[in-house]
């Protein structure tokens, strides 16, 4: 977690991640399957993170969103996650593509800019930990099935 708050890069922590999830218990061949999925396309932190960051943007230029521009918002900040790249700052570039759906002026990135480094640490960390959750329960579901035969 210390690795990828510092990094705020998923694919720079998954090396780390994949011997601690092993160390933690989890199945090498689970592990090494589970996380680089979730480093490629589990990226949950990003999507909260550029939903609730529109949300400001809009409420900074004074812009009430609709029921429909707050679905927008969602499909497309889940959709930007899955295709964000695990590395530091690209969220907020696929932040404008969010901004850009719903019709909120891109400028308004200038406004959270400032302190976009802390957040992508939250969100890198977040998101590693849940991959990492993932791979041990996972694994720990197998041992039980493989038990129960």
């Amino acid at each position: 977690m210390i690795c990828a708050f510092t990094t705020t890069s998923s694919n720079a922590t998954l090396p780390l991640n994949i011997e601690c999830c092993n160390k933690m218990g989890a199945e090498p061949e689970i592990s090494s399957f589970v996380l680089p999925l979730g480093a490629t396309i589990n990226m949950d932190g990003t999507a909260i993170y550029q939903a609730v960051a529109t949300i400001f943007i809009a409420s900074c230029y004074g812009i009430t969103l609709t029921l429909s521009q707050m679905a927008m918002v969602v499909l497309t900040a889940t959709l930007a996650s899955i295709g964000t790249a695990g590395v530091s700052g690209a969220g907020m570039i696929m932040l404008s593509m969010v901004l850009s759906a719903v019709g909120i002026p891109v400028e308004g990135i200038a406004l959270i800019a400032g302190v976009d480094k802390i957040f992508d640490m939250g969100r890198t960390t977040l998101n590693i930990t849940g991959d990492a959750t993932c791979a041990i329960w996972i694994s720990k579901q197998e041992r039980a099935r493989a038990a129960a035969k």
